[in-house]
This record gives structure tokens, sequence and C-alpha cells, in this order.
């Protein structure tokens, strides 16, 4: 069974199931993937474990197997591990009555959960008042105190905290290579291929696909799988919600079960035991979770004195603490930083600057820039009119970047993909070296290769070595296979 693992106690955890048979880390993180020497795949996982807001613990969903297995080895970890198996879990889905309203949203009624599942029964069920919030952004009616709803769980709660379970009424299946959304209407040309015309997979019908954020590097046959899998849920709730009473008929009820959701608090000797898992696979101070659960400028502290000062193996680039640099001295969400476009002659030319829109501590950063209307956009030939805007995503390290032209109406224009030497976000701002040979897609879906006689001109010219342009052009075929 597959595992995904995330958060301050991953590499501890990673290290923890590597030794379990049935157990096996997917989808690892840049750090998860430099410090073990095992062979992760990037492949639909079966559960989840991630780390509380609060950095208390960790909370676990996905197939009710796989849950319980790791459940029952987080219940090992220390004395003081205590694992609970939540009444309310990610993907249920229920009916439910409006309670009170709120400021933002309404309190709703969900009664008493789903139960324990035969698979995770082993665990106590955590404590809960049967109730979930409902932002009224997450609702397409207004609600008031009274009515009756149907809603789905997006996000759990952990039950040591005092935020409710977080709902909306659309129903959902997220995932971070394969998702659906009941009833939604289908995105195309919202990725570098329209991946849907690429596999053997299609969406249930009645259901649109929503890629994930790690879709993009994953192989034609894993996001198959996954779509796959998702599907299969996606049958499930649709069969489960054929057969429901109306809200107005029975609530509270729950309609289907969704995917299985524990929660494991670690004490203090719990933690330490995780510093000791966590000391096989790379250098750990002592307290390390212990400081880290504490404060999240603790733990970026604990992060960089441990990037800079533990033993270093393997070259500079593959150790390089990007994310904790980052986390340290920026850019952060909302911060302006500049796009800094060296050429090979020598020269210098600032694209402006753009608002960080998203920033991944994995290494990648998305710009939005509005533009001035006036001119064309770059190879695409498309003048620039008012309400134009320019969505940019960089990865540390990556050999291109992608622009997404929209307009007023975030209708797409159209995407230019810059080949240039590998990426460096700086605080500031993000520089590379442009390679001349770049690729666009146009509004139509039509791509063209561009620039290439730029190119052999700068080779000629001394100002790019014969490799480097190798390099570029093979970066540019792949990228216009791609699109």
């Amino acid at each position: 069974m597959n595992v995904r693992v995330r958060g301050i106690y991953s590499t501890a955890l990673t290290g923890l199931l590597a030794d379990h048979a049935d157990l096996s880390v997917v989808q690892p993180s840049p750090a998860i993937d430099d410090r073990f020497e095992s062979e992760f795949e990037l492949v639909p996982a079966d559960a989840a474990v991630e780390t509380t807001d609060d950095r208390q613990g960790v909370g676990v969903t996905g197939d009710g197997d796989a849950v319980g297995s790791v459940g029952a080895l987080l219940a090992d970890v220390g004395l003081d591990t205590f694992v609970w198996t939540d009444p309310l879990p990610r993907d249920a889905v229920f009916n439910g009555v409006v309670r009170e309203t709120l400021g933002s949203g309404a309190v709703v009624d969900l009664g008493d959960g789903v139960g324990p599942t035969p698979q995770t029964g082993a665990a106590s069920v955590a404590a809960s008042n049967g109730e979930g919030f409902l932002p009224f952004n997450n609702s397409p009616d207004h609600v008031t105190e009274g009515d009756r709803v149907r809603v789905q769980v997006r996000e759990p709660a952990a039950p040591w905290g005092s935020d409710r379970p977080l709902l909306d009424a659309d129903v959902k299946l997220p995932g971070t290579l394969a998702g659906l959304v009941r009833g939604g209407r289908q995105r195309t040309g919202t990725g570098p291929a329209d991946i849907v015309d690429l596999i053997g997979s299609d969406p249930l019908d009645g259901w649109a696909v929503r890629w994930g954020r790690l879709a993009d590097d994953a192989e034609f046959s894993a996001l198959d799988d996954a779509l796959a899998a998702t599907n299969a849920r996606a049958e499930r709730i649709d069969d489960a919600l054929a057969e429901a009473p109306d809200p107005d008929d029975e609530a509270p009820a729950c309609l289907w079960d969704g995917a299985a959701t524990l929660w494991c608090w670690f004490g203090r000797d719990a933690r330490f035991a995780l510093d000791e898992e966590r000391a096989a696979s790379v250098p750990t101070m002592p307290g390390h979770h212990r400081i880290k659960a504490g404060d999240d400028s603790a733990s970026a502290a604990v992060d960089f004195a441990e990037a800079i000062c533990g033993d270093v193996d393997g070259d500079g680039e593959s150790n390089f603490p990007f994310d904790v640099v980052t986390r340290q001295f920026g850019p952060r969400a909302d911060d302006s930083v500049e796009i800094g476009h060296g050429k090979p002659d020598g020269r210098y030319i600032s694209l402006g600057r753009g608002d960080v829109a998203e920033f991944d501590p994995a290494g990648t950063l998305t710009l939005r820039r509005e533009l001035t209307p006036g001119g064309t956009l770059d190879a695409l030939g498309v003048d620039i009119e008012a309400g134009d805007v320019a969505v940019t995503k960089f990865k540390e390290g990556r050999w291109w970047y992608a622009t997404v032209y929209r307009d007023a109406d975030n209708e797409r224009k159209g995407t230019y993909v810059n080949v240039c030497t590998p990426v460096e976000v700086f605080p500031s701002t993000v520089r590379y070296v442009d390679l001349h040979v770049d690729v666009v897609k146009h509004g139509d879906g039509t791509v063209e290769r561009v620039d290439d006689d730029e190119l052999d001109a700068a080779v000629d010219a001394g100002h790019v070595a014969a490799d480097l342009a190798e390099k570029a052009r093979g970066v540019a075929a792949a990228v216009e296979n791609a699109l």
C-alpha cells in the first residue's frame, strides 16, 4: 500500500514506513527524495499523512486498510501517542441541519457521523459534537437557521483543536495527481497538454477532472491509474446519492462514508523517539521535533541550522536548502518579485515585477503581472489589451518557465515557454539567462517553436557554447512535445 507523507515529521515517518513490509512511501517531497536511497515513485497514494497546522501530530486519510496500517504503526511510536478515528472524515457526504449562522458561514449539524470502519476500528473514535462549518462562499444558495442542506466534508478537523470541519455544498474528490468535481464543467487547455486526451481513462460521466499539482511531473500511466481509482470512488458516491433521501426528508444523515480518517497526537516522548528515527537518515539536532512543534519561526531556525551545519554528502546543488532559505529570507506570498532576464551577450533586462500569487517551498513560485495596454505579445502576435494579465510559474533549477497570458475575461490568449539557464529564485528577483529558443502555444492550440536562428547566431558569435546550445534545443524539443 502506497503512502504520501508531508510535514515536519516526514523524515522520521518515512524511515518508519520503510521498515513496514506492506507500506511504501510515494510522491516524496524533494527533501525526502534527497535523504533516502530508496527509489520513490510518483504514483497514486492509498493514504496520505500530513502534519496538523499546530504541529502537534498528524492526520491520516485514504483507503481504510492503508489508513489502519499506518495508524497501528503510529500508535507504537511512543507511550504518549494517541490515535483516533474521525467520525466526520474527509470527503464524507451528509444531509445536515443549519443550527446557526455566524459572520462568514453556517454551523451545520451532521449527526453522529460515520463511526469507525472495520479497517480502522482498532483506534478509538474521536469525540465530536457532530458539527461542521459551511462558509457562505461554499454554498450557491443562501442558508439560514433551520435550513436542511447536503454537504461534503472538505477539510476534517483534529479533535484537539477548536476548529469545526470545513464543509462544501459541492461534491468533489480532490487529488494530488487527479481529482473530480461532480457536476463540474470540464476545463480544457489548463496545463502543458490536455492530459485526459493522452491517457486511457476518461472522467466518469457527470464528473469533471481536475489535475493535481503533481500531475505535470507524473508519468501518463500514473495519471491513468489515479483517474481510474478516483472514478471508482466517484461511482460509489453516485450509487450512494442515487438512493439517498432528500435533505428535507431526512437530516441529519450520513449518505457516504468518505475516506477513512485518523488523527495521531504525539506527546513529548514520541517526539524524541521520532528524533532518533530521523537521525538515522539525516543530521538531527537534539529536540528537533520538540522545537519544531512549538513555533513556525523556531521550525525554520531548526531547518536552517541543520542544513548549514549538518554533515553534507553529495554535491552542493542536491543539498541546497531552498525551502528553509526562502522561508527565512523570502520571497513570500504577496511579495513583489522582479523578473531578471539575462542575455547571453551579458545584457540584463528587467521584465518588470510581479506579485507572488503562489509559493511552494519545494521550489515553485507563481507571479502575476497586470500588463499595460499597447503593443503585442512577443511571438504570439496578439494585441495587449486592457485587463490582460500574465501568470508566470518558475521552478528553482528548471531549464524553462512558462507564462500564460489571459484577457480580462480570464480567457487564455496564449502560452509562452522561455528556455533558459536553470532558474534561481532569490528573495526579490528571479534570475536566469535567456537561451533564445522558445516554444509558444497560441490561443487556438497551435504550437510553434521560435527563435532557433537567434540561438544559432549566438553560437556563431561565441556567446553560447555548443553543448549549452544542444541542451537548450533538447529542452525546447521536450517542451514542444509536451505542448
